[in-house]
């Protein structure tokens, strides 16, 4: 038997999801991971919790498994958290500190300084990208710079850094590989998407060594080998590294130029691939390498919200409104609207198209009147009120309205959202069976890597839709809209 295991190392926890051959889903398993916010603004995770989650991960998918070790040959994928920056030390393979998060504003003043200096032409001309510290550059240099002794420990060239898929593969290898994707390294704000090299100009703007950076591979290549801590009694192949909403693109089947999805996760990700040219942005968008397999190149415009399911597990855990988010519908449906409330969940700032990093989030139009279940509700919504502020944009920058959108991830379960985000869309959304369609796009660029399939038109048919949701606007859906623009204006500059 042929199986592969995709890590999905997403901002929350780290899935290990097993897949045969037809690219069906065999088991999977789940490890949460604890946020740190010890600064207002700041958000960290441990990296070393993270390598320790995902071979617990395995060796639970293993032990759920059933299957026998020896009559399987097993390979690994990655999808991971983008941005997310790891420094960490090469002779002792501990970080420096914890990871700084994409969700982290703490280099939010020194993308201000950038840009009032001029810097934003050439960082977008070059890295497709905003100045803005949901990138991972700010981090990294501002571990450099205020971790005692690492500037002069990462000059001496002892130093390694890299997004989340750097560091599994580092450790899964024993520190034999220091690799990343095309698509990781296409969100630090130091790669050039023309060039396809790390930057000498954008590394000296970040002072950033560029001894510390791992080699760039495309999606579909080969990473290197690894037991996975011995749970493997051989070692295994690792194949297929890209970032998660990247292999949403992939999982999604969007081969076509104008093709766009929407990963609905901790924040979401709305991205259309645009072709083989890294055409610029149009404004509030970025433009990312989209995947990269067969020797070729293909590309993206994307747009970031930081809060959706954040907004949602803030709801459950923080206020403990609810038990799960997985409640919430129950609660939306019960009443009829909103209320007049709407939730602007800037908890990290505002990302695409405003990408104002430092509004703080906020709730208007409470009244006495106001229940648990209009707040709640409030917050779902809030959801579909940012897809469509990017929607929008994609949508002028393509030429029409998109045909339709393909949504993945946990919160796509929900039916109130799913219905009202197709109303605010005015646009079809289509559910798939695979619910981790990062996991299924690692999983097929693990089998471009390998020979397994040889084409794009091999894999399209490993998505089995399970449900669209047609729009059924009505003309409260406009007014609706209108009172979400009218409460993001009151907080934005």
């Amino acid at each position: 038997m042929n199986r592969i295991i995709a890590i999905d190392q997403s901002t929350s926890s780290t899935k290990a999801l097993l897949f045969d051959e037809q690219c069906r889903l065999v088991a999977r398993t789940n490890v949460d991971h604890q946020q740190h916010y010890p600064q207002t603004g700041w958000v960290e995770h441990d990296a070393v919790e993270i390598y320790d989650n995902m071979i617990e991960a395995i060796r639970q998918l293993m032990a759920n498994s059933q299957e026998p070790v020896a009559d399987t040959l097993y390979s690994l994928a990655i999808t991971n958290q983008r941005e997310t920056a790891v420094v960490w030390n090469k002779r002792t393979g501990k970080p420096i500190a914890n990871a700084v998060v994409w969700q982290d504003t703490r280099g939010a003043e020194l993308c201000r300084e950038l840009r009032a200096l001029g810097y934003g032409k050439l960082v977008m001309d070059k890295s497709g990208l905003l100045i803005d510290p949901n990138f991972s550059a700010t981090g990294i240099k501002w571990l450099l710079d205020n971790i005692p002794g690492a500037r002069e420990t990462a000059n001496d060239g002892e130093l390694l850094l890299g997004t989340i898929d750097t560091w599994l593969v580092w450790k899964l290898t024993g520190g034999k590989v220091h690799a990343t994707d095309y698509t990781n390294a296409s969100r630090t704000m130091l790669f050039n998407i023309h060039t396809m090299q790390w930057d000498d100009e954008l590394l000296q703007l970040f002072d950033i060594p560029r001894s510390m950076l791992p080699e760039v591979k495309p999606c579909d290549a080969l990473y290197g080998e690894t037991t996975a801590e011995g749970i493997f009694p051989t070692p295994i192949t690792i194949a297929g590294v890209l970032g998660d909403s990247h292999g949403a693109l992939v999982g999604q089947m969007c081969f076509q130029e104008g093709s766009g999805k929407v990963t609905y996760g901790t924040g979401s990700s709305v991205m259309v691939n645009i072709g083989e040219k890294p055409l610029p942005a149009p404004e509030g968008l970025v433009t990312s390498v989209g995947y990269s397999a067969f020797g070729k190149t293909y590309y993206g415009y994307e747009g970031n919200i930081y809060s959706t399911g954040a907004t949602l597990k803030w709801m459950a855990d923080q206020l403990q409104l609810v038990g799960h988010p997985a409640e919430m519908e129950a609660q939306a449906v019960s009443v009829s609207d909103n209320g007049g409330v709407y939730i602007v969940p800037a908890f990290s700032g505002l990302g695409a198209p405003w990408w104002q990093s430092d509004v703080k989030g906020a709730v208007f139009g409470l009244t006495f009147a106001t229940t648990k279940a209009h707040f709640l509700r409030a917050a779902l919504e809030s959801i579909a009120y940012q897809i469509r502020d990017l929607v929008d944009v994609m949508a002028h920058a393509t030429g029409g309205q998109l045909k339709e959108i393909c949504a993945d991830g946990g919160p796509t379960k929900n039916k109130f959202l799913m219905q009202f985000q197709a109303d605010m869309l005015d646009t079809p959304v289509v559910c798939t069976e695979v619910d981790d369609a990062s996991a299924l796009g690692a999983v097929i660029m693990n089998g471009f890597a390998r020979g397994l399939w040889k084409s794009f038109d091999e894999v399209k048919d490993f998505r089995k839709v399970t449900q669209v949701f047609k729009p059924q606007p009505t003309a409260a859906t406009a007014q609706l809209y209108q009172g979400w623009r009218e409460a993001v204006g009151q907080l934005i500059k």
